[in-house]
């Protein structure tokens, strides 16, 4: 159980809340594990097997706090919540920021920037453990080049247009080094550029995997908010599109997908016998392959660490929440400005 923005998290499988006076009571093991008052919480989210009394739900419900229910994983699979009325203008703000160029030019921005900021860590973090192992000069000078980028989104005039523009750059930066950062298993992982929809090697069959499990956390978590995952400010709408939720995960690409990718690369958890090629060029991992990615990545988000906004402990596997429920607070205007994840 964790406490972020007023939501309670509640991860731990068996748990059972209940109604208690004024409070939520959370059972798990046959022992109260937490009491929390019913007035300092902005909505309860559960994830995998936790049980809920219906007194609660309906508790919940007249205090104007939602109940979502999510799989184990992040799937969201369903929401009690009472009557409905601050959802409505919430969507109805990230709408009309969205039709608005210069709004959705400036929170792209911030998010641009987080993202570039963590794909330069990522690169800075290979120099630091690897040097030996790399050509040194070639990535220190792309990750040059993201710090100008950086400089660049400093700029707050510039247009969703020119945005897109540096986002481009920096991702053919980023990507043209990628193979550097391939440390181990060389001759079978060789990365040459992004290709997607089919992935054509194994290491886009392996970052486009990552990618969508990070897309269904992302608008999972948009969805238990009350955002509308489909209208995004850097990402604009199309028909079957998450806009937002791609935008908010551009920030978590590098830390999370990228990092956990070359992990299970360069620590040999996956190898070249997982992978085929159809007729087509495209690349697939076999179910073995499939359900080493899909621990992997769940181990992954049990991790913690120190939110650079929050200033409290978090685990990975919540980051797109905190970061759903800052978007909302901005979108709110509850604070001047949308915090993005930046990786310390």
């Amino acid at each position: 159980m964790k406490r972020h923005l007023n939501t309670l998290f509640v991860t731990t499988q068996g748990a059972y809340l209940s109604k208690d006076g004024e409070t939520v009571t959370i059972k798990a093991d046959g022992e109260v594990k937490l009491r929390v008052p019913i007035h300092t919480v902005g909505g309860i989210v559960c994830f995998g097997n936790v049980g809920c009394s219906p007194y609660l739900m309906g508790f919940c419900a007249e205090q104007g706090v939602s109940i979502s229910f999510l799989t184990e994983h992040g799937k969201f699979l369903a929401k009690v919540q009472g009557p409905v009325s601050g959802n409505v203008l919430l969507r109805r703000e990230q709408y009309r920021r969205a039709d608005n160029p210069e709004q959705s030019a400036n929170i792209a921005r911030m998010i641009l920037i987080a993202k570039i900021a963590n794909s330069r860590s990522v690169l800075r973090r290979l120099l630091r453990d690897h040097a030996s192992k790399v050509k040194t000069k070639t990535v220190d000078q792309a990750a040059q080049r993201l710090t100008a980028a950086i400089e660049r989104l400093q700029d707050t005039e510039l247009t969703l247009d020119t945005l897109r523009g540096i986002e481009g750059e920096t991702a053919s930066t980023y990507f043209g080094v990628f193979d550097n950062l391939i440390t181990a298993q060389k001759s079978n992982f060789i990365f040459d550029k992004r290709n997607r929809r089919p992935p054509l090697d194994k290491v886009n069959c392996l970052l486009s995997f990552v990618y969508t499990l990070l897309m269904h956390d992302m608008r999972a978590a948009l969805e238990v908010v009350g955002l509308d995952p489909a209208v995004g400010f850097l990402h604009r709408d199309r028909p079957g599109r998450y806009g937002l939720a791609l935008d908010l995960m551009e920030e978590f690409r590098p830390f999370l997908a990228d990092r956990l990718v070359l992990s299970l690369i360069n620590l040999r958890k996956v190898n070249e016998k997982g992978f085929m090629a159809k007729e087509s060029g495209a690349v697939w991992m076999d179910d073995e392959t499939r359900k080493t990615v899909l621990v992997a990545y769940q181990e992954r988000k049990q991790k913690e660490l120190i939110h650079p906004f929050l200033k409290e402990k978090v685990t990975l596997g919540l980051l797109p929440w905190v970061q759903a429920l800052l978007m909302a607070r901005y979108l709110r205007g509850d604070i001047d400005g949308y915090p993005p994840f930046v990786w310390k």
